[in-house]
């Protein structure tokens, strides 16, 4: 396959490390956002990028997210999702899965902030956040 493109980013440690792999086509961005003690499918998201309704010049999107039944991974992922297809002008599909057993409060904000450390790593490697370092 030509003009495919592969990137991987982790952040966190143990039990809260986050793994990105990013395709990039030449037509969209396909991403996995995996991690936790138990990497699955927990959630799916596509982000198509169009003109705000609100301010024509700027990016905002449609997202559709289907999380699986009993997960919450699309509440992580379609920000994420999001964000990425309104910094790269690009269709985005991303699959989410992260796990931590008996998770409290903790545990599932530190999964949060790899994640999105994870996504700003992709967004620099990418050179979409040249100007924004408040990205959230």
């Amino acid at each position: 396959m030509t003009g495919v493109k592969n990137l991987f980013f982790i952040a966190g440690e143990g039990k809260h490390r986050v793994q990105l792999q990013a395709t990039l086509t030449g037509d969209g961005i396909i991403f996995t956002l995996l991690g936790g003690e138990k990497p699955h499918i927990g959630a799916m998201v596509m982000s198509i990028p169009r003109p705000s309704m609100v301010e024509p010049r700027k990016l905002s999107c449609n997202s559709i997210s289907v999380p699986r039944l009993g997960h919450k991974e699309d509440e992580i992922i379609k920000p994420l999702a999001e964000k990425l297809a309104k910094a790269s002008g690009q269709v985005v599909v991303a699959i989410a899965g992260l796990h931590v057993e008996n998770a409290q409060k903790e545990d599932i904000n530190l999964l949060i902030d790899n994640s999105w450390q994870v996504m700003q790593q992709l967004l620099n490697a990418l050179n979409f956040e040249k100007n924004n370092a408040n990205f959230r």
